[in-house]
């Protein structure tokens, strides 16, 4: 199968803002394997209200499965963080926002910085195969696999970058990922809003069961997506999700969070 994508090409988005919402930021993190193009419809409806938006390709993205395998998943979160602390510094209010694995990371920086507030779209926590367990393992006999297809969405396999195989090494470092994030959700203090698809192939249930046990906000709010698969974005519901979020933007701007970074963590263990 050839590693070619649909025009537009993957690439990073930025926007700096206008009007009255041009001191918000939103910060986007799209998913594991993809590219900022399962966000960016998201991400141009925010520009479009003014607010300033920043989604960067994260590293081994938009490329080649080859280069997705050769990065940790501290490479991921180290590039989104990034572009995070640089709205940051030039906006007023700054949120962190995420699809999928984009959600889990978006998390991880709400754990660690002061943000205004944490929108995530199907945000991973678990996964649905048990095999994930051994997948350290298993990656030195297995090189790849290949991605789920959901048969309930509407929207085209080609239509956000993705690759048309999965290293099984990055699987393995998604997993670290995952586990990196549980152990730091007590932390996360800023009001938060999750979308969740009814029917979801790629993350289960349990994803949101951890979410809601964990996070340390109190303010946590479930937006369901009926007629939406996993990338909610480019999907039936996308138009909700647009408008709730930009409602919780709105919302919370004004709230008393401010940028601040907790200390450096101990280092991980190895999962």
């Amino acid at each position: 199968m050839t590693e070619s994508h649909t025009s537009p090409a993957p690439a990073a988005f930025s926007y700096p803002g206008h009007g009255a919402n041009a001191r918000t930021g939103v910060a986007i993190c799209h998913g594991f394997t993809g590219s900022p193009l399962s966000v960016l419809p998201w991400a141009r409806h925010l520009a479009d209200q003014g607010f300033a938006v920043s989604v960067p390709l994260l590293p081994g993205h938009g490329t080649h499965w080859r280069d997705l395998a050769r990065q940790r998943w501290q490479d991921w979160y180290a590039s989104f963080e990034t572009a995070y602390l640089d709205l940051a510094d030039r906006t007023s209010h700054c949120y962190v926002a995420g699809l999928s694995m984009g959600g889990t990371i978006a998390l991880r920086t709400a754990a660690r910085h002061t943000v205004a507030g944490v929108a995530v779209v199907n945000p991973g926590l678990s996964f649905y195969d048990r095999r994930v367990r051994v997948v350290g393992l298993l990656k030195y006999f297995q090189r790849t696999t290949t991605p789920i297809q959901e048969e309930n969405s509407s929207v085209p396999a080609t239509d956000d970058g993705d690759y048309s195989l999965t290293p099984l090494a990055a699987v393995h470092q998604l997993r670290r990922l995952f586990a990196a994030t549980l152990r730091e959700l007590p932390a996360v203090q800023a009001p938060a809003l999750v979308f969740k698809s009814d029917i979801d192939a790629v993350v289960p249930p349990s994803s949101l069961e951890l979410l809601r046990s964990r996070l340390g906000s109190r303010d946590l709010r479930v937006v369901s997506l009926p007629r939406s698969g996993h990338v909610a974005t480019l999907d039936a519901d996308a138009p909700l999700l647009f408008e709730e979020s930009v409602r919780f933007f709105l919302e919370h701007a004004n709230s008393t969070h401010t940028r601040s970074s907790m200390p450096p963590t101990a280092p991980l263990e190895t999962l």
